[in-house]
């Protein structure tokens, strides 16, 4: 059955590695810096009680949207927002330019849309570093790929950035505009959600070693709100993270089969 994506599409060649799992931990920590978003969309309701179960659960979604029929995208998405219209409420401290008692709610179009800007920015981040460069057309035609993904979860046309350049005119005004505020919520129990899954001891030293590129990967400015430890140095833990990054990319991404190297999603779809 025809798809919202092809194999040609960016968002498919994108998301069908698996390294691609190193840009959600970044992902959420970025959407965790909205104080209204992580009120809205992370710290709400069972995203506090059952915040792995929520995870799978989008995950699966997102899946859905990049491999699965056009008619099983849709109910999966009408799902999701049905559930954000019941999500609203008011902010209970006051958050950086935010006073408290300002409303929110999970289906408003600009929060919306910092939650999608964080997930296509991950992958800004994390491709080149991991797989390959991006060419500009290619992270032009990848943005057009997730404004699909923004239509289905809600968004209109004039509610997300048209072209790349305004993407990026976005993120800056994000990033420097004072919209962004790390709340203590986000400061302990999101990066308990990151950091601290309920894995087996021993994968805490692949965890560890995850943790501390997803710390490297972050905006500064957000990094530092989250209170992150000054050590290393950031400039030398970007250095550490970067130096891995290119041996994963020439010498051991291209080499992998695509048993290893793909989701099963996408190996399915082949």
């Amino acid at each position: 059955m025809e798809s919202y994506f092809t194999d040609q599409s960016m968002l498919r060649r994108v998301n069908r590695e698996r390294a691609m799992i190193l840009a959600g931990p970044r992902a959420l920590l970025m959407q965790a810096a909205h104080p209204l978003a992580v009120s809205g969309l992370l710290a709400h309701s069972t995203g506090l009680d059952e915040p792995y179960d929520r995870l799978a659960r989008t995950a699966e979604v997102m899946s859905t949207i990049g491999w699965g029929p056009r008619d099983e995208a849709d109910a999966a998405t009408a799902h999701v927002r049905a559930m954000h219209k019941r999500v609203r409420g008011t902010l209970k401290e006051e958050a950086g330019p935010y006073p408290a008692g300002t409303p929110y709610r999970a289906d408003q179009p600009d929060l919306l849309l910092w939650i999608l800007f964080t997930l296509v920015d991950s992958v800004f981040v994390v491709y080149p570093k991991y797989v390959r460069a991006m060419s500009e057309r290619e992270q032009a035609a990848l943005w057009d790929d997730y404004k699909i993904v923004g239509r289905l979860f809600g968004l209109r046309d004039e509610d997300m950035p048209d072209t790349l350049a305004d993407l990026f005119a976005y993120r800056r005004d994000m990033l420097e505009g004072g919209s962004l505020v790390v709340t203590d919520w986000a400061r302990t129990r999101a990066r308990q959600i990151v950091f601290e899954p309920p894995l087996p001891w021993v994968a805490r030293p692949l965890l560890e070693t995850v943790n501390f590129i997803t710390v490297a990967l972050l905006p500064d400015t957000i990094r530092r709100q989250f209170g992150f430890s000054p050590l290393p140095p950031t400039l030398v833990r970007k250095a550490m993270v970067a130096g891995g990054a290119e041996y994963v990319k020439r010498a051991v991404i291209p080499f992998l089969p695509g048993s290893l190297r793909f989701v099963p999603a996408a190996r399915a779809a082949a």
